[in-house]
Parts: C-alpha cells; sequence; structure tokens
C-alpha cells in the first residue's frame, strides 16, 4: 500500500500548459521535460481516455490509471450514473506507448472526439493531462475565465484555500 501512495505522490508532477501539433499520422510528441518521468513510473506505457463532460482527451500513466480503473469498476453497475461513467471512461479506455522520440499515436476514434488535429493544448493536472483541440479550449477557457461565481457554486473544501 506504501508503494502506492509514494507512486501517487511522484505522479503529481504534472502541471502547465503546452501547445503542440499532432502530425499527419495522427502522432502527438510529450513535451520533454515529462518524458523522462513517464518513463520512469510507466515505462512509457499511458492510457488515453475521453473526458464524459468535455470534448477532450484524458492521459495518465498506466499506474495511474490503474488506481482510477479499480475505483471505477468497484462501482455498482446497476446505477445509471455509474454504470455511465464505467461505459464512457473504461469503455474509451486505450493503452498507448511512447516511441523512442517521445511520441505516442492517437487513435482515430478517440482523435474525433476531441477534433484533435493541428495543434493540441496539452494541460498538466497533477497526476493526469488533458488533451484539447486549440480552438475548443480557448473557446472554453474564455468561457470559464468570463463565468460570474457565487459562494452556493464553491465546494466548502475552497473556504479554506489561499492562492
Amino acid at each position: 500500500m506504501l508503494k502506492i501512495i509514494s507512486l501517487m505522490e511522484e505522479l503529481k508532477v504534472f502541471r502547465g500548459i503546452n501547445a503542440i501539433n499532432v502530425d499527419e499520422k495522427g502522432r502527438l510528441s510529450i513535451p520533454t521535460r515529462y518524458r523522462q518521468r513517464l518513463l520512469d513510473v510507466a515505462q512509457g506505457h499511458l492510457i488515453l481516455t475521453i473526458d464524459t463532460e468535455q470534448r477532450c482527451l484524458l492521459l495518465y500513466s498506466l499506474p495511474a490509471w490503474e488506481v482510477i480503473e479499480a475505483k471505477i469498476e468497484a462501482l455498482p453497475s446497476f446505477n445509471k450514473t455509474t454504470r455511465r461513467i464505467q461505459r464512457l471512461l473504461l469503455g474509451h479506455a486505450t493503452e498507448v506507448e511512447m516511441d523512442k522520440q517521445g511520441r505516442i499515436l492517437l487513435p482515430p476514434l478517440l482523435r474525433e472526439y476531441a477534433s484533435l488535429d493541428g495543434r493540441v493544448i496539452m494541460l498538466g493536472q497533477g497526476k493526469k493531462f488533458e488533451l484539447w483541440n486549440e480552438e475548443t479550449w480557448q473557446t472554453q477557457r474564455d468561457h470559464w475565465l468570463g463565468e460570474e461565481l457565487n459562494d452556493d457554486s464553491l465546494p466548502d473544501e475552497l473556504d479554506s484555500l489561499a492562492l
């Protein structure tokens, strides 16, 4: 158990935003600053799946995904909402491997789901990355920045957060 906790702490290193290209073969180059970490913790084995709320992809190292996958599989399958999550997240989960140049091949169906061609935004989210179509990302980011938040919509956990 300590090994898993230690591994999860190591995986929380993915931060920042990167604008990168998908080539004509559907390959995406992982930024150099993340490559060695992904090799160290996952030997370059990654999992791509869809985000169920936005038209983007989620990219996990295999060890980080296995923890999430076990939790999703343990959800009750007779509940409509959990069954939806199981079908979408697990059903679209696809193993990809970094090649010697640090590239991954984005499967056509996943690429199509998120409209990933040309410029892509790779957004670090702690233990995972989000992959966005650049135009979709800019539109969504601007929408979020323009949203007016009220105190009722914020979770209680944010009350103690200071930036």
